[in-house]
């Protein structure tokens, strides 16, 4: 179940934004209560009611059904149609698709019932026509139920991280880094290479 969107446990919701709340820890503490109660996963993909979005609605249906497409092949468990969304030139900080293929393997084989939430901010493109990028800035988390211990574990969070998106044979998959970047992360900064 959504805590933003009681009734509504999948698909696109529009969701509050974080800053309109009086104070931040409150999605903590839901996020928090949600892992303490064992729920079952669902999975939902939103854009902020405030977000910033500077491409077309045709654009932000595809962006959005490639999240949905996500969400539908790790609820299924599914990891070549998870892999199917990266790029072929898929590169975080030096891991390539076949790295990425190695980590959600380890998580379906640790894990069931995973699931993974986005609340896009903003969605801008970044240069033109085959050389385009769309930069999807977005706080979200993954999670999953431990096959050891039978509890649900966060698996990834992140906060305002950008997930970069290129078009491959027509259709927009998950690049990685945007450009060149430095292979080594600012101290504190956590990587997220799943999206």
């Amino acid at each position: 179940m959504d805590p933003l969107n009681p009734g509504l446990t999948r698909g696109i919701v529009m969701a509050r934004p974080m800053w309109s709340y009086p104070n931040r820890w409150v999605l903590v503490a839901v996020a928090a209560l949600s892992l303490l109660a064992g729920t079952t996963g669902q999975a939902a993909t939103s854009i902020s009611q405030k977000g910033f979005v500077q491409v077309d609605q045709t654009t932000v249906n595809q962006i959005l059904d490639v999240f949905q497409q996500a969400e539908t092949a790790i609820a299924a468990g599914d990891l070549d149609r998870i892999m199917a969304l990266y790029a072929t030139e898929y590169n975080y900080h030096g891991l390539k698709q076949a790295d990425i293929r190695k980590i959600w393997r380890d998580l379906f084989e640790e894990y069931r019932d995973l699931s993974e939430a986005h609340v896009f901010s903003q969605i801008v493109t970044v240069g033109s026509g085959s050389n385009a990028i769309i930069e999807v800035t977005c706080t979200g988390n993954v999670s999953g139920l431990s096959k050891t211990s039978g509890l649900r574990v966060p698996i990834d969070s992140w906060h305002e991280e950008v997930h970069y998106l290129t078009r491959e044979g027509g259709v927009w998959r998950i690049r990685g880094n945007a450009g060149d970047r430095p292979r080594v992360l600012p101290f504190g900064k956590a990587p997220h290479p799943l999206f």
